[in-house]
């Protein structure tokens, strides 16, 4: 597993997505995705299924000084007499001291910034969370974050494919020092009929998923992995033994298209940069 440097963080390049995982999925995926050599575990509150991965982590046998645990807070937790106790039940699910990392999920200014990022800080200076970070932030909320924030912000995690373009949220997040961490990596399967990918997979011997992850890893970014298939898990950690040309690069970046966000939940999303 390769790392990627952000801000004094060392994060695993490729984490191991559990959104919308249930129960059962849980407990037969992240033991494979564990055995398999994945050592960043990504959930969030509102997944509810931070206890499973608690679990899960804590039977691997896998020292926990070796894995890397990211959470996110709820909106309806940032509140400042609801914020800590809700990192405390995270650790407690999660049956560790602390988390590697600690995200905001979406912005919400139903709680000033101010009190947001204090709070998130106060989880760093109490040692509950190793770093701290955002998620679906956009440019001007990134930037107002960042002067708001003692302790450094090691990421913005949002959704990153090949059919939306991201180029102004990820030029303002990595000039900041930040490592941007890719969401929805495969467009929820669009990428697996698409004929240019499909190309560049061949032309390399790989999959399409193989070539869209190396594709986001290239640009030195972090990339979620979620699969229900253990078949898979293998692959997906397998693409650090080749490299995309320039040309396929480009390539692949000529596939945005409009309207092609996927996640833009109402009440939540914020105005996204163009």
């Amino acid at each position: 597993m390769h790392d990627v440097l952000a801000n004094g963080a060392r994060i695993p390049a490729i984490g191991f997505g559990t959104y919308g995982m249930a129960h059962a999925e849980m407990l037969r995926m992240i033991p494979a995705a564990l055995k398999g050599g994945f050592r960043h575990i990504d959930t969030a509150q509102i997944y509810r299924n931070e206890p499973e991965v608690g679990e899960c982590t804590v039977s691997s046998g896998i020292p926990r000084s070796e894995l890397f645990i990211t959470t996110k807070v709820w909106v309806a937790n940032y509140p400042e007499s609801r914020f800590a106790s809700s990192v405390d039940e995270s650790l407690k699910k999660l049956r560790t001291d602390y988390v590697d990392l600690l995200l905001l999920h979406w912005p919400h200014d139903g709680v000033p910034l101010a009190e947001q990022i204090g709070l998130l800080n106060e989880a760093v200076r109490s040692g509950k969370a190793r770093h701290i970070g955002v998620s679906n932030f956009n440019r001007q909320q990134l930037d107002q974050a960042l002067k708001l924030s003692a302790a450094p912000l090691v990421t913005n995690q949002f959704e990153y494919h090949p059919y939306l373009n991201q180029s102004l949220l990820v030029e303002a997040t990595r000039k900041a020092g930040l490592t941007v961490t890719a969401y929805c990596a495969m467009a929820v399967g669009r990428v697996l009929g698409d004929p240019t990918i499909a190309e560049i997979a061949a032309s390399h011997g790989r999959t399409i998923p193989q070539v869209v992850l190396r594709w986001l890893l290239q640009q030195s970014n972090v990339v979620l992995s979620r699969t229900t298939n253990p078949d898979r898990i293998s692959e997906n950690l397998a693409i650090f033994d080749f490299e995309l040309g320039e040309d396929e690069m480009a390539a692949m970046q000529t596939l945005a298209r409009p309207n092609s966000r996927i996640v833009n939940p109402p009440g939540l999303a914020p105005v996204w940069d163009a």
